[in-house]
């Protein structure tokens, strides 16, 4: 099928199951983060609802039609030009039925049926505080990086508003607000399970981290095996090549 690009925008092929992605070259295109934090996810129950708060181009949620089973997907992006070019990818891939996207702010979100409630919720939000670092010009970059429409705790809040009793919450964030992150999930009673450090190469700190709550569980956290990105001569470990279908 053939769906309309605009000035500056390209196909990806994602090399998973022939899926494709939009992206805009001199917009914010994904990072291997969302492809980890799919990945992470990929456990998600067969049949299940979700939801992707900031999807952005829909990568995150492209990707989970590829890895899993799930019924429904449901994305949310505050950014008009962005969720229609995630649209536009999802007519690309033919997922019309099982992928849909919402115009509108995450914080604005909530669920006052029962029955309207997620089983499982997936998020990779802005890394940095509003007033943190240098800031790209370009405003697609500046609301994807930094926390000026939603912050760590909007997530967190969307998420639980929005997740049933005992639903998976899944998120890809930086190493250095661990204590920010476990601190507002307890807060708003989802339930650290599982966490997976993600390393450039086995000489350096992790730049990335995996969260994976509960809603209302009870207290038990896993530490995972880390990820480790690079071999020491720059070349992709066996992991990363598995986790893009290239080994």
């Amino acid at each position: 099928m053939d769906v309309f690009l605009k000035e500056n925008e390209r196909i990806d092929d994602l090399e998973l199951k022939n899926l494709k992605i939009i992206q805009n070259k001199s917009g914010f295109c994904f990072g291997m983060d969302s492809v980890l934090i799919a990945n992470f996810a990929k456990k998600i129950k067969k049949g299940s609802k979700v939801l992707d708060l900031g999807t952005g181009t829909g990568i995150i949620g492209i990707l989970l039609c590829g890895k899993t089973q799930v019924s429904k997907i449901v994305g949310v992006e505050i950014q008009e030009e962005v969720a229609n070019m995630a649209k536009r990818s999802i007519k690309l891939n033919h997922l019309e039925e099982k992928f849909e996207i919402i115009i509108g702010d995450i914080k604005q979100l909530e669920n006052k049926e029962k029955k309207d409630f997620f089983d499982a919720i997936i998020t990779n939000p802005p890394y940095k505080k509003e007033n943190e670092g240098l800031k790209n010009k370009n405003v697609e970059k500046i609301i994807s990086r930094h926390e000026v429409k939603a912050n760590l705790e909007d997530f967190i809040k969307a998420g639980v508003r929005n997740l049933k009793d005992k639903g998976e919450f899944y998120m890809v964030h930086r190493p250095e607000r661990i204590v920010d992150i476990a601190e507002n999930l307890r807060k708003y009673k989802l339930e650290p399970k599982e966490i997976q450090f993600v390393y450039p190469n086995i000489n350096k700190g992790p730049t990335m981290v995996l969260v994976k709550a509960v809603k209302n569980a009870k207290p038990f956290l896993k530490v995972l095996k880390p990820i480790i990105i690079y071999n020491l001569d720059g070349t992709y470990t066996n992991e990363i090549l598995e986790i893009y279908n290239k080994n």
